[in-house]
């Protein structure tokens, strides 16, 4: 199976986000200025194809979420391999299909240096290529924070669609440990108890908290402080 280009080095959480110029059905992009002006977190995430069924569900389900991502200060930004006329083209379908207004930019990514830079490219599945027998982007997503800095990075393949209440919650678990020093435990929604951080001593962290429960000297439990005032 053809790549097309040499496979890019792979990014870590923690890394800074490689900068990027493009197209987009919004107009041209830089990606660093945009973060910086923005003052916003993002999701950048590709699909592999336009006009393709996982996919049309996919955009269509993160229309309809865009509010709920505003609320967290957020923008998304879609990517694939595919040029910016096919995309607006394919937005129609997504509309009228989830009864949705899309409108935030997806990158017309035709030659894949964005996804070659980012890794979004499939070396696993051999049937995931286009008529020229290059590969697609798989189906990435990356939230990266307003210092540009990577705080999550996923990859699904193209037979499944991604779980989009699982990327706004990873996106209020980050803002909610930035912002109060906290951990969140296994299925931990908004609302729900949070974890100490375990570099705050208990003492500490009982004039933190309103109330905290130690579980064990290294688990310590207190509820979500967005849903009590300290006492």
């Amino acid at each position: 199976m053809s790549t097309d280009g040499p496979r890019a080095t792979p990014l870590r959480l923690g890394s800074i986000a490689p900068d990027f110029e493009a197209e987009t059905t919004k107009g041209p992009l830089s990606f660093h200025k945009y973060i910086e002006e923005s003052g916003k977190w993002i999701v950048l995430f590709s699909h592999p194809e336009d006009y393709t069924p996982v996919c049309t569900t996919e955009l269509g389900a993160f229309a309809k979420l865009a509010p709920e991502f505003d609320k967290l200060n957020t923008a998304l930004l879609g990517l694939s391999a595919n040029t910016v006329e096919s995309h607006a083209g394919w937005i129609k379908d997504i509309n009228e299909v989830n009864n949705a207004d899309l409108q935030f930019p997806i990158i017309g990514d035709k030659t894949r240096e964005i996804a070659y830079l980012y890794d979004m490219i499939d070396y696993q599945d051999k049937t995931n290529v286009d008529s020229k027998g290059i590969a697609f982007t798989i189906r990435s997503v990356f939230i990266i924070d307003p210092s540009k800095v990577i705080r999550t990075i996923l990859s699904y393949p193209a037979s499944t669609g991604r779980n989009s209440a699982e990327v706004l919650r990873i996106l209020d678990s980050l803002q909610t440990g930035d912002k109060y020093k906290v951990t969140t435990p296994i299925d931990w929604v908004g609302g729900k108890d949070v974890i100490v951080h375990p570099t705050i001593p208990t003492e500490k962290a009982q004039e933190l908290f309103a109330e905290v429960k130690v579980v064990k000297p290294y688990l310590r439990f207190t509820p979500d402080p967005r849903t009590v005032e300290k006492k």
